[in-house]
């Protein structure tokens, strides 16, 4: 399956990494990895991470780094990562 990454998540990813970074270049690193791994994971299994209230929007927990990646199944062949957030933060509303 392809993935297709939205801008925002895309900025999403820049920020965090930013954000930890100027604490601890080395864990900014593996939380970035951490989040590539689990769009890795769903890519493989794309209808393995728990549906939202809006039915077509997944969420893959990243557990160590306490992340979510929010997701939709686009077809068969493609996968859109929408938004990346920590589990801290306010519920986001998908616009």
């Amino acid at each position: 399956m392809r993935v297709k990454f939205r801008e925002q998540a895309l900025r999403d990813i820049e920020a965090i990494h930013s954000y930890i970074r100027k604490e601890n270049p080395d864990i900014a690193l593996n939380v970035v990895r951490a989040i590539y791994a689990g769009v890795q994971f769903i890519t493989e299994q794309p209808e393995a991470s728990m549906l939202t209230d809006n039915d077509k929007m997944r969420v893959k927990i990243v557990r160590k780094y306490r992340y979510k990646i929010f997701y939709s199944i686009k077809n068969k062949d493609i996968l859109e990562v929408l938004h990346i957030r920590h589990t801290s933060r306010d519920l986001w509303k998908n616009k």
